[in-house]
């Protein structure tokens, strides 16, 4: 099954701020005592990819308008 995905500003860069230690974390590296990581860096990188899909009216693009 071939399934297209179309992403609107699909070729536009996006700038966000990252820690070395998240930067590391986002390459493979493993930090076990660090539990929120992982979760946190999801968060920051969510809250970006939202700001950055805005529709016209100022309203989040529902991840599942993605996928058409």
């Amino acid at each position: 099954m071939n399934t297209q995905v179309l992403v609107p500003k699909g070729n536009e860069t996006v700038s966000v701020q990252l820690t070395v230690k998240e930067l590391m974390a986002l390459s493979g590296e493993r930090f076990p005592y660090d539990n929120e990581l992982m979760s946190q860096l999801k968060k920051k990188l969510k809250r970006s990819l939202e700001r950055e899909l805005l529709d016209t009216d100022n309203r989040p693009i529902s991840f599942h308008q993605l996928n058409m």
